[in-house]
């Protein structure tokens, strides 16, 4: 049983830590722009929270040491949104849960020359993904379009967002195609990874949580669909049609370049605009 006296002090140390890595962190490090005085450094609660994919209220009462034991993977949220080194996420996992984390999948590193080729099209939304569908880069485009959260903490896998996250679910119209298409592409590459212990994770989860996604899987739908067209509604771009293309890595690496260009006038008005007040946010902030 723990000492009460030992729980009591724990909880200050990690609000405190969370405080300070909070501070550490300027809104341009996870491309959110700096909009507004700020009382002190770094992040705002509501900030960090968004990017961790969790309430705002709770964040806050966990930063003032008031809730309970935080789950692993919100935690890993929270590491991910503050940029925590392993070792402060170790010791983010002691404090708040009183044991070490589990061993933290690292996705591989995205190549050079994708990296450049994301930095290349300002106007075009882009991201590379992995054959788990982890998201290992993404260009200003892509955060203008799907917000700054993309791609960072518990938004930084398609096939999990796609299912899982329901602001993306409403957000795509076209969802139970594209989600059905993801499903398809996720059983070739588990043929192609059968030993990936992350891949069959996710799969297992997605499994659980989605009644849609069993279905689909249940049914042996194998899909390999790399291009397509599909609508978005956006909050304030409103609703608009784009084409999508994924592109593999021709360096055995076997990540994709997932590419989206608009499929007519309007919504080449709306993508441009969207860059542009992301950009013009960003210039402000640095």
């Amino acid at each position: 049983m723990r000492h009460p006296g030992t729980m009591t002090a724990r909880r200050g140390e990690l609000a405190a830590f969370l405080r300070a890595a909070r501070e550490r962190v300027r809104p341009a490090d996870v491309g959110l722009p700096d909009l507004g005085r700020r009382r002190t450094p770094g992040l705002r609660r509501q900030e960090v929270a968004e990017l961790a994919a969790v309430s705002v209220d709770w964040y806050v009462r966990l930063e003032q040491g008031r809730v309970g034991t935080p789950g692993s993977g919100v935690l890993d949220g929270i590491a991910a949104a503050l940029l925590l080194s392993p070792a402060e996420r170790v010791h983010l996992h002691l404090i708040a849960r009183g044991e070490a984390p589990p061993q933290q999948h690292v996705p591989a590193p995205l190549g050079g020359s994708l990296r450049a080729v994301l930095d290349g099209m300002p106007l075009l939304p882009a991201y590379v993904v992995d054959f788990r569908f982890d998201i290992l880069g993404r260009n200003a485009a892509a955060a203008a379009l799907f917000g700054p959260k993309f791609g960072h903490g518990r938004l930084g896998n398609t096939a999990r967002m796609l299912f899982l996250d329901p602001e993306t679910r409403e957000t795509n119209l076209d969802w139970a195609a594209f989600a059905a298409e993801m499903v398809g592409n996720l059983r070739v590459n588990q043929a192609r990874h059968p030993d990936d212990a992350h891949l069959a994770e996710l799969i297992a989860e997605l499994r659980t949580a989605s009644r849609e996604f069993a279905a689909w899987w249940d049914d042996q739908h194998v899909h390999e669909r790399s291009r397509g067209t599909k609508r978005i509604r956006h909050a304030t771009a409103g609703t608009m049609t784009v084409a999508y293309d994924m592109l593999a890595a021709l360096d055995g690496s076997d990540q994709r370049l997932f590419v989206l260009t608009p499929a007519d006038e309007p919504a080449e008005r709306a993508l441009r605009t969207l860059v542009a007040a992301h950009a013009t946010a960003l210039a402000s902030a640095g």
